[in-house]
């Protein structure tokens, strides 16, 4: 989530190695990409390419936004999957190295083992 206190304000230009989407939910924005400008009203979503650097800049104080990144798996998943996104018993082969998950019975998180991960357990 992008929140943009007051107009003006800026998430410095940047680019991601996948092509997403963005929801603007409230307020208003200006979108730079490439040295393009754009001007959008909320509610409306914008589509930013990927390898392709776009700045936004709040046109109107409290202007919220969202990154909304498809699921996939390749290069660089890192960039819209944290691993602290993922619950228990959710199973994600290229990622379950850099998974933990919280077990309720322990007060420490714990890497999950092999049979809390078979597809009985996740998909029951």
């Amino acid at each position: 989530m992008m929140h943009f206190g007051k107009a003006g304000d800026i998430e410095i230009g940047h680019t991601h190695q996948f092509d997403h989407l963005t929801l603007l939910a409230s307020g208003r924005l200006q979108v730079t990409v490439d040295g393009n400008v754009s001007e959008f009203i909320a509610p409306h979503m914008l589509y930013i390419a990927k390898d392709k650097v776009h700045e936004l800049v709040a046109l109107e104080d409290n202007t919220t936004a969202f990154c909304i990144h498809a699921m996939r798996f390749g290069e660089a998943v890192e960039d819209i999957l944290d691993p602290s996104m993922i619950p228990a018993g959710v199973y994600i082969p290229e990622m379950m190295d850099k998974v933990v998950a919280i077990n309720t019975n322990e007060q420490e998180p714990t890497q999950p083992t092999t049979e809390e991960l078979t597809p009985k357990t996740i998909f029951a």
